[in-house]
């Protein structure tokens, strides 16, 4: 099993910045691809952006130029720096980490972190 634990999330003024954390843990796992998700009330859950194991990259169009994805490999963590934050941008964030297990590749998803933007 894969936990994931995620942190820093909250309330920004737009235009504003915040970075996320989520960090798995468990035994006997490899990491895979590490990605971002978020739903708006109402609304399905969109990507947000991936990071392959190779750092390849794809963002959603609406936070191009404004989010930056980042991984540590050694510490089982990816970042998610959100910059010139706009109130569309509201919604609760997940993680989600594909992960290899006994030659399996299984999907993880943390437990959602708010982010809202307002004034």
């Amino acid at each position: 099993q894969v936990q994931l634990v995620e942190s820093g999330g909250g309330l920004v003024q737009p235009g504003g910045s915040l970075r996320l954390s989520c960090a798995a843990s468990g035994s006997g796992f490899s990491i895979n691809a590490m990605g971002w998700y978020r739903q708006a009330p109402g609304k399905q859950r969109e990507l947000v952006v991936v990071i392959s194991s190779g750092g390849g990259t794809n963002y959603a169009d609406s936070v191009k130029g404004r989010f930056t994805i980042s991984r540590d490999n050694a510490k089982n963590t990816v970042y998610l720096q959100m910059n010139s934050l706009k109130p569309e941008d509201t919604a609760v964030y997940y993680c989600n980490v594909q992960a290899r297990i006994s030659g399996m590749t299984r999907s993880y998803w943390g437990q959602g972190t708010q982010v809202t933007v307002s004034l």
